[in-house]
Parts: structure tokens; C-alpha cells; sequence
């Protein structure tokens, strides 16, 4: 494909923009590949392409029931952190922070990463040990972190209220390399790069069922007929249990709703990512001036993505103690995303009872920040059969015992 540059822009500009390639093809499946993904949201769409320029496996396709990033990749709140207590979290979400930096490069599109730093207000002082306690984590771990004062947290983020009526803001967790993306440019840019590379993007194609001979994954049923492969990669977040199901195993997560919501636009209030978790809420603002404010999710297991009035209400009515400038603005919409929860609050990356099968899935509420570093781990596993960043994220970890339990160190999963 042409690649894109501020010449290739100037040039269309002259003929009419009538020179520019569709971003990705839209084939007829194929009878057979080598691999094949189910999702094309972005850590499929991720894994994918990590396939093919990691280890040159490109006869790929990538099958999604809906339209390409119509899942949680378009339904986030784009935050992009590393700053999390365990060790096989901290490597997992840095190598995928790190990607992210330089992710306009690499797939030439151009992903909007922002890296503007990502505050978590401790409102407690249980919270205050904890960042503590986790700023030294990262030390060793090699991420940059920082344990901050109520002073210095007014001085970034100048419209917050430390004295608040119920919980006053008492210092924070600071990662000045955190930030934001574009969650649809994430997915359209590794479409483009996948499709570049030859692999097959098939939209509107749902898996029906998985076929297994022996034991062994040897195809899907579609939509569009039935399709052989030798490798089969599961990455379809909240319904990645239908999916397994289908292939006659069991996994330990459930689904449920994650809701948030946008205000109506207005000028630049503040350049920062702010999580409060004890209120639970979490705000930045977006390029086009919204208020992007991210709540809980739904009480009970359910598949819907759209939201609801009591989660926008108790959302809001936390996040005003600290912004009490949130009360005069209007909401734009509001929406819903259907998220992958374990018992731990940590994800899958593993082998299946069904030989030649991954599943990659139990994001729950992060999944957007590791969409890089996921896909890089998930294709050296589907590759090699290991990986050290997908070591310690086995399906089986529940069986054994050895959880990553990152709700309880850091107060918050997402």
C-alpha cells in the first residue's frame, strides 16, 4: 500500500484527493490458512500483525461478526498505563506502553498516542500505602513511577478540588510516560498493516462453531461458509466464553457491562488522565474538548452494550466532589462495552485443552492500554508455543492456585 506522509497529502490535495487506496481489502474467505484469529478488535487485529512481522506467519485471517473495532476497542475510555503492583502485569502493560510510542511509526497511521500522564488520586490512606508501596514496585521493575503530594497534584491538574466533603485528595500516583490513544485509529492502523502484509480481514463473518478432530482444532464453521486452519486464536473479549464453549471447554471469567460517558465539548480544562478510585471515576479530556468519564461496571452478568441512568448518575455525582466544574455540563452519550472479568481481575493468555487453540481474553475493564503488548505476547505464544510475558497468565493459574490478583494490590482492575 501507498504509504502515508505529509507529501502524499499534498499531493492528493492537488488531484482531488482521488488517488487514496482503500485502508484494508474486504476478501472471500479462503478454504484454508495457517491461522486464523476470531476478533478483529484491536488485540486480534494486534496479534495478527505481530504475526507476520515477528515471525513471517501472513496466510492470517482475521474473522469479526461485526465491523472491524465495533467491540470494546471502540467502546473504551483509552487510558494507557503501566503502573500496576505484580510483576507479570507491570511487564506485560509496560512492553505495550512502550509499543505505543512509537506505534504511529511502526504501522505508518497515525494513532494519536498522547503521552499527557496518567494521575491516581489516593483519597484514603489506605490508598497512600498503596501507591507507596506500589511506586516502589515499579522502581524495581523499571517503570517510572511517582508517589505525589496534594501540592504537586493541584499543580497538574488545576481544576480538581483537594477538600472535598467525603474524601480529600491527599497526594497520587503519577506516570508521566501514561497517557491516551485513538482507540479506532489502534484498530484501523494494524487493519492496514495486516492487510498490507496479505492477510485477510473478513467482516460481518461469525464463528458458529469450532470443529476439533482428536483433540486437535482443525477449523471453524462461519457465516460464510467453513474454514480449515491449523492455528486457531480466540479474541473476542466478552464472549470469549461462547466461544470456548463451542470448542468444548470451560473458562474462569464471566461477562459484564462496563458503562461511561461523554460531556458536550468545551476549551481545554485540563491536559492530564485523572483516576479516582475510591469515588470510582475516572476523566480526561479528549482532542474535540469532551469530558470522557469512565464509571463501574453493571451489578450482574449480562451482554449489553448500552448504558444505564444509576451507573451515570452515581458516577457523575463522585466525580463532582472532585470536579465540582462537572456540574454544568451537559452529557453528549453514553454507552456500554461488554468486558471479559476472572477471578483474579488479571487475563488469559494461554493454551487450551484443545491442542492448536489460544485464547487471549479477561482484560475486563484495561483492556485498551495492553492492546500492543498483548498482541506481541499472544503471537510469539501462537508461534513458539511460550512466551515470558504469557508465562504466568495460563488458564490453569485458577486450578493451581497462583493468581495474579491485581484488584486487591492496586484497589482497582482497570
Amino acid at each position: 500500500m501507498k504509504r502515508y506522509s505529509a507529501f502524499a497529502v499534498a499531493r492528493e490535495a492537488l488531484r482531488h484527493h482521488a488517488g487514496w487506496e482503500r485502508a484494508w481489502r474486504s476478501p472471500q474467505p479462503k478454504s484454508k490458512y495457517d491461522v486464523i484469529i476470531v476478533g478483529a478488535g484491536g488485540h486480534g487485529l494486534a496479534t495478527a500483525y505481530y504475526l507476520g512481522k515477528n515471525f513471517g506467519i501472513t496466510n492470517v485471517a482475521v474473522l469479526e461478526k461485526g465491523w472491524l473495532g465495533g467491540g470494546n476497542t471502540g467502546r473504551n475510555t483509552t487510558i494507557i498505563r503501566s503502573n500496576y503492583l505484580q510483576d507479570p502485569s507491570a511487564a506485560i502493560y509496560e512492553k505495550a506502553r512502550s509499543l505505543y510510542e512509537t506505534l504511529s511509526q511502526d504501522l505508518n497511521y497515525n494513532v494519536m498516542f498522547s503521552p499527557r500522564g496518567v494521575l491516581m488520586l489516593a483519597q484514603t490512606q489506605h490508598e497512600i500505602r498503596g501507591y507507596q508501596r506500589t511506586a516502589h514496585a515499579n522502581a524495581l521493575q523499571g517503570v517510572q513511577t511517582e508517589w505525589i503530594g496534594p501540592g504537586r497534584v493541584k499543580e497538574l491538574c488545576p481544576i480538581i478540588e483537594l477538600n472535598g466533603p467525603r474524601y480529600p485528595v491527599l497526594g497520587g500516583l503519577w506516570q508521566a510516560r501514561g497517557g491516551t490513544a485513538r482507540h479506532d485509529a489502534v484498530a484501523w492502523g494494524y487493519a492496514r498493516a495486516c492487510s498490507d502484509m496479505g492477510m485477510d480481514i473478513i467482516q460481518k463473518c461469525e464463528v458458529t462453531n469450532v470443529r476439533t478432530i482428536g483433540g486437535k482444532v482443525v477449523g471453524v464453521d462461519t457465516t460464510k461458509g467453513a474454514i480449515d486452519c491449523d492455528k486457531l486464536g480466540g479474541i473476542v473479549a466478552g464472549h470469549s466464553s461462547v466461544l470456548a464453549d463451542m470448542a468444548g471447554f470451560r473458562l474462569p471469567m464471566e461477562s459484564v457491562a462496563l458503562q461511561a460517558l461523554v460531556s458536550e465539548p468545551i476549551k481545554p480544562a485540563m491536559d492530564i488522565v485523572v483516576m479516582a478510585n475510591t469515588v470510582h471515576g475516572y476523566l480526561s479530556q479528549s482532542d474535540k474538548g469532551e469530558m470522557v468519564i469512565g464509571g463501574g461496571t453493571d451489578g450482574y452478568n449480562n451482554y449489553t452494550q448500552r448504558g444505564s441512568f444509576h451507573h451515570v448518575e452515581e458516577t457523575v455525582r463522585a466525580l463532582i466532589e472532585t470536579f465540582p466544574m462537572l456540574s454544568r455540563l451537559k452529557m453528549l452519550r453514553q454507552w456500554g462495552g461488554i468486558v471479559d472479568v476472572t477471578g483474579d481481575r488479571s487475563p488469559i493468555l494461554s493454551k487450551t485443552p484443545v491442542v492448536g487453540m489460544f485464547m487471549n481474553c479477561g482484560w475486563g475493564t484495561g483492556g485498551f492500554k495492553a492492546i500492543p503488548g498483548s498482541g506481541w505476547a499472544m503471537a510469539e505464544l501462537m508461534a513458539k508455543g511460550e512466551s515470558p510475558l504469557t508465562d504466568e497468565f495460563s488458564m490453569w493459574r485458577f486450578k493451581e492456585g497462583k493468581f495474579i490478583d491485581e484488584s486487591v494490590a492496586a484497589g482497582v482492575a482497570h
